[in-house]
């Protein structure tokens, strides 16, 4: 009888102490994001972790997965468990609302269209700028070479194509056949297509390939400044006219709901517009939406005029349809057609 009364006691006791640990154990979130987030979310997820442990019983972790957010989105749409996206493009998204992976009127979950910061795309140049680039004009050159990602996998790059089509378009007046021409010399004067932002960095910086990477902003100006390339004296150009590139965020609703993280989920992404997440935003070169800290950090962004891809070519929707899917135009200029 005593020994029976020992193992149930002991039994007892090794339950309650496994739930203790269980209990112990942070809830865990996984943020999908672009591919040259990398160190944007190494500085605003323990700022995160910090705020939220302070005021909540439950602790937390967040965990990252990077890479080409359309190859994010494959990823999700094929298992992947993240709990919410910081995309650089609205149509990534919009691919996980048609899969029933997030809610369909995301856009109107957060402000701003759920996008609490935004970029352009820019150019960075070798020492001295020794080929004299200053504006897209100068990408399509003879004696030009570029390094982008791969439209095909990278939100990046869909927006440096999207910038050179908006700037002929409105260059050549509407004119189709000659819009066409400039961005087909352009992808012509590509010398190397990386999956992802970060591969064409490598090409640019390391392998010493390419006149000019073209490139987010926020990314030109990070590579310039950084402690590994600023030796190289990298220089920054900002064309007067580009692409306004929005930056979505979104809770994936069906893996929140499934993992019960959907309050972790929110406030995570509310964080994002915070003024001290925008201020530390604007430190890494993203242009942000609060107007204070837009007024305190004035002098770090030129004057550029930005050109919404939806106001000129429709839809998300219908620019993925008409550029990006199969033989579309990309495919079709990248032919050579």
């Amino acid at each position: 009888m005593i020994s029976r009364l020992f193992a149930a006691s002991f039994t007892a006791a090794a339950l309650l102490a496994g739930t203790a640990a269980q209990a112990q154990q942070p809830q865990v979130l996984l943020n999908s994001s672009y591919d040259v987030a990398r160190e944007l979310f190494t500085a605003i997820n323990p700022k995160f972790e910090e705020s939220w442990n302070k005021s909540n019983d439950t602790k937390i972790k967040i965990e990252q997965s990077f890479g080409g957010t359309s190859r994010q989105a494959q990823s999700i749409i094929q298992g992947l468990k993240a709990d919410v996206v910081t995309f650089n493009q609205v149509p990534d998204v919009d691919i996980l609302a048609q899969r029933g992976l997030v809610e369909k009127n995301w856009q109107q979950h957060f402000p701003n269209n759920s996008s609490p910061y935004y970029s352009t795309i820019a150019f960075l140049v070798r020492k001295g700028n020794p080929k004299q680039i200053k504006t897209w004009d100068d990408l399509v050159r003879d004696d030009v070479k570029v390094v982008f990602p791969n439209p095909k996998t990278s939100g990046n790059a869909r927006y440096t194509y999207l910038a050179a089509w908006l700037y002929a378009n409105e260059k050549f007046k509407g004119d189709e056949a000659k819009t066409r021409a400039f961005v087909g010399k352009l992808l012509h004067n590509v010398e190397s297509f990386p999956t992802g932002g970060r591969g064409a960095t490598v090409a640019f910086a390391q392998n010493n390939q390419g006149d000019a990477v073209l490139t987010f902003e926020s990314e030109v100006n990070n590579i310039a400044k950084s402690d590994e390339f600023k030796a190289q004296g990298f220089e920054v150009v900002v064309p007067p006219v580009s692409v306004l590139a929005e930056f979505p965020v979104a809770i994936v609703s069906k893996v929140a709901k499934e993992k019960g993280t959907e309050k972790l989920a929110e406030t995570y992404l509310k964080f994002q517009y915070t003024p001290e997440i925008q201020a530390l935003l604007a430190g890494f070169y993203y242009r942000v939406r609060d107007p204070q800290v837009v007024k305190a950090n004035a002098a770090q962004f030129p004057e550029i005029r930005l050109i919404n891809p939806t106001d000129v070519l429709g839809t998300w929707d219908n620019i993925t349809k008409v550029h990006f899917s199969a033989n579309g135009v990309l495919d079709q200029l990248l032919a050579g057609k």
